[in-house]
C-alpha cells in the first residue's frame, strides 16, 4: 500500500492517507503527547440519498425516506450481541449518527484502541436484520420522530427547509416519517446496505495516541475487499427559487424562536469549500458581537445572547442561516437584509474582514490540538472531495473582495425565508 502524507503549508501538520486494497479510504494522523483515540468509520450515505443505482442497474431505485437513519440503528445489534457490551469490555465509547449526508459509526478511547477498532471494522461489516427486529425498531424510531416532533428547536430548522427547497429531500426529516419507515422491512435494509456500505464508498479517519501501522495491520486483518460497482446518487431538480418567504408554527416556547435563511446556489468540492470560507465570513459581519446591527437590537431587547449564524450546504444544497429568540423576529429578519444590502453597496471595512478572518483561522488551529477535532476534518474533507487541511489554506487566502462577491451574488432578498415558532396561545 503506497502512504500519501497531507502536510499543512501553514502548521506543518501532517495525516497519512492509504488507498486500501479492500477499496476503503483510510486517513491516519499521529497525534504525538496526547493520550487518547478518536475513530470514525463512515460511509457516503445520508438521509438525502432516497434515489440510486449500481454501474449495472437499467432503472434507479427509490427507498423510503428515513432507511438511512434506521439502518445506523440496526447495525448495532448482531446476531451475539449489543455493540455496546463489546466496547464496554476495552473502555471505549461508542456512538454513531446519520446526517443528510453521510452514515457514521466511532468510538473514543484512551487505551486499547487496537481492540475496539477491530470491534469498530467487524460489526459495521456485519449487518444482521430480521423481521422481529425490524419491527421493533419502527415502535422504537416511531417514539423518536413523534418526539422531534414535539421539539421547537428541529420544528424551526425543517420548517425553513421546506420554505426553501421544493424538490430535494434536504427538506425530509433524518428519521423520516412514521408512515415512510412502515414501509422499511429486512430485505429492504440488506440493499441499501450493500450499496452504501461497499468500502469503495466508505471512509476510516482515526487520530491521536495511534500507530499507522498498527492501523493498518488491523484493517489488513479486518477489512473484506469489496468491489467497486459503480454508485449513482442522483437528487430531483432544484429550481432556484424558494416555495414561499415565510412559516409560523405554534409550540409551548417562553420566547419565538426563528430561522432566517438564504437559499444559496449549490456546488460542489473546491467551489462549495470556497464558499463556505467566505460565507462564513459573511454571516459573522451580521453575527459578530460588536457588529451594530447586533449591538443595536440586543439594546433595544429585539436580540438575546442565542443569536448566530452557520453555514448548511451538501450536494444538492447551499444555504445561509440565522437563528436565534426574538419577540420580534420579522425586525431581526428586515434588519439583516439591510445590512446585507449596506454591506453589498458600501462594502467590507478592512478592519472588521481582518479581525473575523484571523478569529477564523484561530479557531481552525486550535482545533488541530483536538483529537476528536483531528478525526472529524479529516473524515468531513474526504466526504467533501477536499484535502484534509484545505480549509486552513482556504481561510488564509481569502479575502474581502471574494467575500463581497458572494455577499452580491447570493445573498438576494427573493431567496430570503424566515421560519418561526412562536408562543402557543392561552385558552
Amino acid at each position: 500500500m503506497n502512504k500519501n502524507i497531507f502536510t499543512s503549508s501553514k502548521t506543518g501538520d501532517k495525516c497519512v492517507y492509504v488507498k486500501h486494497p479492500s477499496g476503503l479510504d483510510i486517513y491516519i494522523c499521529e497525534m504525538d503527547g496526547f493520550s487518547t483515540v478518536e475513530a470514525l468509520f463512515g460511509t457516503k450515505y445520508g438521509s438525502i440519498n432516497t434515489m440510486f443505482k449500481m454501474r449495472d442497474d437499467k432503472e434507479y431505485t427509490v427507498v423510503p425516506e428515513g432507511i438511512a437513519h434506521f439502518l445506523e440503528h440496526k447495525l448495532f445489534e448482531n446476531e451475539d450481541c449489543d455493540v455496546f457490551e463489546l466496547y464496554a469490555k476495552t473502555g471505549a465509547s461508542g456512538n454513531a449518527y446519520t446526517s443528510f449526508d453521510r452514515t457514521c459509526y466511532l468510538f473514543s478511547c484512551s487505551k486499547n484502541y487496537q481492540e475496539s477498532l477491530k470491534i469498530l471494522l467487524d460489526f459495521v461489516q456485519k449487518p444482521y436484520f430480521t423481521k422481529a427486529s425490524v419491527d421493533k425498531e419502527q415502535g422504537i424510531i416511531g417514539q423518536e420522530i413523534q418526539m422531534t416532533n414535539d421539539n421547537p428547536e428541529w420544528r424551526v430548522f425543517f420548517n425553513m427547509l421546506r420554505c426553501m427547497y421544493h424538490n430535494h429531500p434536504v427538506k425530509i426529516d433524518i428519521a423520516g416519517t412514521i408512515e415512510s419507515i412502515a414501509q422499511i422491512d429486512a430485505d429492504l435494509l440488506y440493499k441499501c446496505y450493500n450499496t452504501f456500505y461497499n468500502l469503495n464508498n466508505m471512509v476510516l479517519s482515526i487520530a491521536g495516541n495511534v500507530k499507522i501501522d498498527e492501523v493498518l495491520a488491523i484493517c489488513d486483518e479486518y477489512l473484506k475487499p469489496c468491489e467497486d460497482k459503480g454508485l449513482e446518487t442522483v437528487f430531483p431538480d432544484e429550481p432556484e427559487t424558494i416555495v414561499k418567504s415565510e412559516i409560523y408554527e405554534k409550540q409551548p416556547v417562553g420566547t419565538p424562536i426563528f430561522h432566517i435563511g438564504y437559499k444559496c446556489t449549490p456546488c460542489n468540492e473546491r467551489e462549495r469549500l470556497e464558499k463556505n470560507v467566505a460565507m462564513c465570513i459573511a454571516s459573522s459581519l451580521i453575527t459578530d458581537a460588536s457588529s451594530d446591527m447586533y449591538q443595536r437590537l440586543l439594546k433595544d431587547g429585539t436580540l438575546n445572547s442565542t443569536f448566530g449564524g452557520e453555514i448548511f450546504c451538501g450536494d444538492g444544497y447551499f444555504s445561509v442561516i440565522f437563528a436565534g429568540e426574538s419577540s420580534d423576529p420579522v425586525k431581526v429578519r428586515d434588519s439583516i437584509a439591510n445590512e446585507i444590502k449596506k454591506i453589498s453597496e458600501n462594502g467590507i471595512p478592512e478592519k472588521d474582514f481582518q479581525r473575523i478572518k484571523k478569529s477564523m483561522y484561530g479557531a481552525m488551529i486550535r482545533q488541530l490540538n483536538n483529537v476528536e477535532a483531528v478525526a472529524s476534518m479529516m473524515l468531513g474533507a474526504h466526504m467533501a472531495g477536499t484535502s484534509p487541511y484545505d480549509m486552513i489554506d482556504m481561510i488564509s487566502e481569502m479575502t474581502s473582495d471574494k467575500v463581497l462577491e458572494y455577499i452580491r451574488t447570493e445573498l438576494s432578498e427573493d431567496k430570503l425565508v424566515m421560519s418561526v415558532v412562536e408562543e402557543t396561545e392561552n385558552d
